[in-house]
């Protein structure tokens, strides 16, 4: 299951709305991340047969359908998928919210580097070998169970040595907040531009007794962004290509770029050595995911 989003206010409702989807197994992940962007507060996948997949996304309101269809074209855009890949899609009610319940039994703690991701109500403790960083899940890449955030937080663990940090689509805080937890008195600064991403990450950061040492902004980083020794982007390839100028002049020591997909990294590879003469970089892989550090 893909993550919920904030509950305290809505695990009272007694009743929810819900997309099934039948799409093709391959359009899976493109299909989750569209319907968590749509609003979802999560999606529960089943297999329906050896050729098929049926993907629920659950939501507090009934879901704009043509919304849900703009995401999932521009997911199947980034994901170089057909349209056919969703072959129907059916509207109906939950009554109440069992599958919420169900969902926080599955989700167990998610451990990367020096790092551990936990859901709130999970006793997991910090100690002298890791740090615990407790989110509440309200965005599809932002639980740690996604490989791009696992893989920048893989970059933090081997490559972050404190002083200063610039996450770029920060989501949830994720990255922000496990920079300030392996080096609290480093200078964090951390943007994005969905102004509700940044409030759930000022959030977290408060749950993780962080938020003194994180300076949230909404928007994106900007050609007059002060640089930091260490920059870390999990966007789309798409963004990254975009702003990569920006990004390389805000970065004085290491720059990790993430969400991209193994087939684009030849491209975001081909810039860089173009542009700014990388030609050395690290490439971390997770899946068909990689994160390229220079």
């Amino acid at each position: 299951m893909s993550s919920p989003g904030n509950q305290t206010a809505r695990e009272s409702s007694s009743k929810w709305f819900a997309l099934d989807l039948d799409i093709e197994p391959a359009a899976r992940e493109a299909v989750e991340y569209a319907l968590m962007e749509a609003g979802a507060l999560g999606t529960e996948t089943n297999d329906a047969d050896s050729s098929m997949l049926v993907v629920s996304a659950y939501f507090h309101a009934t879901p704009h359908r043509e919304r849900v269809r703009a995401e999932l074209a521009e997911a199947f855009r980034i994901y170089s998928l057909p349209s056919t890949s969703v072959r129907d899609m059916k509207f109906r009610e939950v009554p109440d919210s069992d599958w919420l319940q169900e969902w926080k039994k599955s989700w167990q703690p998610v451990e990367v580097g020096n790092f551990i991701v936990a859901p709130p109500w999970s006793e997991i403790t910090d100690d002298h070998n890791r740090h615990v960083i407790r989110i509440e899940p309200g965005m599809a890449f932002g639980t740690g169970t996604h490989e791009t955030t696992r893989l920048c937080l893989k970059a933090i663990t081997r490559f972050f040595k404190g002083k200063s940090f610039i996450d770029v689509g920060t989501g949830t805080g994720i990255l922000a907040i496990a920079a300030a937890k392996a080096s609290p008195d480093s200078k964090i600064w951390a943007c994005d531009t969905d102004a509700e991403a940044i409030a759930i990450a000022k959030e977290n950061a408060r749950a993780n007794n962080v938020a003194d040492f994180i300076e949230f902004h909404a928007g994106s980083i900007s050609a007059t962004q002060a640089s930091a020794d260490f920059v870390c982007a999990n966007l789309t390839a798409d963004v990254i290509a975009l702003l990569l100028p920006d990004l390389i002049a805000a970065t004085c020591g290491r720059l990790v770029l993430s969400g991209i997909l193994d087939v684009q990294a030849d491209g975001i590879l081909d810039q860089l050595s173009q542009t700014a003469g990388f030609s050395n970089p690290v490439v971390l892989r997770d899946g068909e995911w990689v994160a390229i550090v220079v």
